[in-house]
């Protein structure tokens, strides 16, 4: 990447940073990447899609298959404590989980093919809401109307992994969502919780239910059940027995096929106990993750990127527990999703004190032109 690029494209960063939007809220960071890129490209499509941006460089000789690439934009509400002119400026907003440095590495790739062209064609994409899993999903259009035929993204990586560029074959990241059962009986006097039917003993069943559940032998790969939230009746009614309350989990598994697997015996034994009680059970949905799933054929390009940028490469063990959204792009077409891992003394993601460092901005760019120029 050349240095003027490189000093472009962290500036951008810095700005970013400067200025979080949440989830669902990116508009104004997308307003910065679209008169970044119209100030600092020539040969470059660009299109604004409302709710997100993409880009699409047009080889005048196209002689591989294309080839698209995403940059994550929104940010966590959290607290910045980096110790930077550029630390966030919006209190309750940072970008903790380094998509500052996601969108300033794409905007790199870019920048370099405009200054240098490929002998493919190129489609970028800039989207909204991954930390709630609702963007990518809402941006498949990208994919099937560009007809993109692999796809790669990166994501920064701290304290987990040696510096690298590390990836995994297979499954790389774990799919998972979030269930709420609402369990709804009848309130009573609680000095005669008899005429009632109150929900807490179903629930806090429920809820010992997921641990021992994981232990069935049908579930061959990594499963987990984690509490979020458990609220029966209402607070300081002392004489009331309650008559509603609710458990809420995230389930994740390494196989989808799993999470399925879980949630239905999840509800099964939810209505099981909720009957038993005469309770009325009910279950609800959100922030839902597909699995990660990298093409094999796609990490060795990863990998040989890599090499050919003189970066060491790792070969991450075990698919990670958490979730990313951009498993969607990488069921429509074969890529690799892989980490810029900046080292084991880089504060860990989601924390208040990480932040995705400028040197990585260069080496995803870096990695990302490496796969433009491969097979």
């Amino acid at each position: 990447m050349d240095h003027d690029l490189f000093e472009k494209c962290t500036a951008l960063r810095h700005e970013i940073h400067m200025y979080p939007d949440l989830s669902n809220e990116e508009r104004p960071t997308l307003e910065r990447i679209l008169a970044f890129l119209k100030k600092n490209t020539n040969n470059i499509e660009i299109h604004d899609a409302g709710h997100y941006v993409w880009c699409a460089y047009r080889s005048p000789d196209p002689k591989k298959p294309n080839m698209g690439f995403r940059g994550d934009c929104d940010a966590l509400p959290m607290e910045d404590l980096i110790d930077q002119p550029w630390r966030s400026r919006i209190p309750g907003k940072a970008h903790t989980c380094g998509h500052d440095g996601h969108t300033a590495a794409l905007a790199g790739l870019i920048l370099s093919l405009d200054r240098y062209g490929a002998d493919r064609d190129v489609f970028c994409v800039f989207q909204p809401a991954e930390e709630n899993g609702t963007g990518a999903i809402a941006c498949m259009d990208f994919i099937t109307d560009n007809h993109v035929q692999q796809f790669f993204s990166v994501h920064g990586r701290g304290k987990s992994y040696p510096f690298s560029i590390a990836t995994r074959k297979g499954t790389l990241q774990c799919a998972s969502k979030g269930m709420t059962v609402t369990m709804t009986g009848i309130p009573a006097h609680a000095g005669n919780p008899e005429d009632g039917k109150n929900p807490s003993m179903a629930l806090c069943a429920l809820a010992e239910y997921s641990r021992t559940v994981l232990q069935d032998p049908k579930f061959t790969k990594f499963v987990l059940v984690t509490i979020i939230h458990l609220g029966i009746g209402k607070e300081n009614a002392f004489g009331i027995s309650a008559g509603t309350g609710k458990l809420q989990m995230t389930i994740r598994a390494e196989d989808e096929a799993e999470l399925e697997e879980l949630q239905a015996m999840l509800e099964t034994k939810a209505k099981e106990l909720a009957e038993t009680d005469g309770l009325q059970a009910a279950f609800t949905y959100q922030d839902e993750f597909p699995m990660v799933y990298n093409d094999e054929a796609s990490v060795e390009k990863v990998k040989k990127a890599a090499a050919a940028c003189g970066y060491p490469f790792y070969e991450v063990p075990v698919p990670r527990r958490g979730s990313e959204d951009v498993g969607h792009f990488l069921k429509a077409a074969p890529g690799c999703f892989f980490y810029c891992s900046f080292g084991y003394d880089h504060p860990a993601n989601h924390t208040s004190e990480y932040e995705f460092d400028d040197e990585g901005v260069e080496r995803t760019a870096n990695v990302y032109m490496a796969l433009v120029a491969g097979e």
